[in-house]
């Protein structure tokens, strides 16, 4: 009954920003969703308190009893890849299969060690002195983009389908990389009887990543298979559902990553589910279904990232930190693309070509935006010295990345293929 309640107020305060929002801001709208939830919130904490204390307190309890990890991590997550991964095409991201590959695993561990050295050498003259390993662990939790924002704000932004299937096909996968790499790192940091050999780490990385990624495949072709003896449009979206749900249960029990799992189970069904097993009625309900599947959980998510501002202990305290934390994840954000990219010469001898010209590279860096997922991490860590710290520097990032990033990355884009 209290998570009936919980979401019950979400759900109410999510349409009625969104309905601000389209009436008076006209931003993009789950962007303006967050950016009205942070103004009640700035306007919860400076007045709360004074003018009605016992509602404050009650909002304050709810949002603090709403595990914000769990919920995304363990739920939504799977519902917004899986709605997400079903309008990608699949030859997109085939023809850039290589650079997506690469962009979505090699450029997050890059881009982690990048951001960890910085940090930890910079940290000490802004006055804060913070450990190797938890400068590694916030690299490796802020490093992914966020697949469910880059989603939102790309299809909002109106990005050319090409450079958006680019930017998608990456982050659709660099999110179960990050995920299985954040736990590595935090375990090494908060566990000290860790094995912390190679060999372990390497089969944690494979049980996950490879795990992941087959049981997506056993899903997605089964489900396919069983709706093309039906082909009808209720019990698909049934389907569906039971995928999703179901997967998460079966990648739980077996240890493999469900993230994974549910992008390539959306992939095979959003491609080859379709083509021989849907007339084009159950396309379009299926279609429509998960879209509202996405708009509702997306309202939620960005809702629940500007009441979040509730949670942070002294936001000015990181402030200087957190703009400098903004200029290291963008030059390593830039550095992780540029130097896979500047590499791809090596592959022209066997016919790989990368399709990434500098401009929609620059789309792709400026494109490469944090939330969520970012903020659900840094939450999962245990509490200790350094947690508000970190926290309190992802909320800084994310927020530029989502605001600044998300509302121009449009305009790049357009500014770009002007000039191709």
């Amino acid at each position: 009954m209290e998570l009936y309640y919980t979401f019950s107020v979400l759900i109410v305060l999510a349409s009625f920003f969104a309905y601000l929002n389209l009436r008076f801001l006209k931003l993009p709208g789950t962007i303006g969703i967050m950016i009205i939830a942070m103004l009640v919130s700035v306007g919860i904490r400076l007045l709360g308190d004074s003018y009605f204390p016992s509602t404050t307190k009650h909002f304050f309890d709810l949002i603090k009893e709403f595990d914000f990890n769990e919920i995304l991590m363990g739920a939504m997550l799977n519902f917004l890849l899986f709605a997400g991964a079903l309008h990608v095409n699949m030859a997109d991201l085939k023809e850039q299969k290589v650079p997506i590959m690469i962009y979505s695993t090699v450029s997050v561990v890059l881009s982690a060690l990048i951001i960890s050295m910085l940090l930890y050498y910079i940290a000490p003259i802004l006055g804060i002195k913070i450990p190797y390993i938890f400068c590694l662990v916030f690299g490796t939790l802020i490093s992914p983009t966020d697949p469910i924002v880059v989603l939102g704000v790309l299809k909002e932004a109106k990005v050319p389908k090409r450079i958006e299937t680019k930017i998608v096909g990456e982050s659709l996968f660099n999110d179960g990389v990050a995920v299985v790499m954040f736990a590595v790192v935090l375990k090494m940091a908060t566990d000290p009887a860790f094995d912390m050999s190679f060999s372990s780490i390497a089969w944690l990385f494979a049980k996950e990543g490879i795990g992941g990624l087959l049981l997506g495949a056993v899903l997605g072709f089964s489900a396919s298979k069983v709706m093309k003896k039906i082909d009808d449009y209720k019990v698909s979206v049934l389907i569906t559902l039971s995928i999703v749900m179901g997967g998460f249960l079966i990648a739980q029990s077996l240890h493999v990553s469900s993230p994974l799992a549910m992008v390539v189970a959306g992939l095979i069904i959003g491609n080859y589910g379709k083509k021989v097993a849907m007339s084009e009625v159950t396309q379009d309900y299926l279609g429509k279904f998960w879209e509202l599947i996405d708009e509702i959980l997306n309202a939620i998510l960005f809702l629940f990232i500007g009441f979040e501002l509730l949670l942070l202990p002294d936001l000015n305290k990181q402030l200087l930190t957190g703009l400098v934390a903004i200029f290291i994840v963008l030059f390593s954000r830039l550095t992780s693309i540029v130097l896979p990219w500047k590499f791809f010469d090596i592959f022209k001898f066997f016919g790989i070509r990368s399709a990434y010209n500098k401009g929609s590279l620059m789309v792709l860096v400026w494109g490469g935006i944090r939330g969520g997922v970012s903020i659900a991490l840094v939450l999962s860590m245990p509490e200790g010295e350094y947690k508000n710290l970190l926290l309190e520097i992802t909320y800084i990032v994310v927020l530029f990345s989502i605001v600044v990033q998300g509302l121009t990355v449009g305009k790049l884009a357009k500014r770009v293929l002007e000039k191709e």
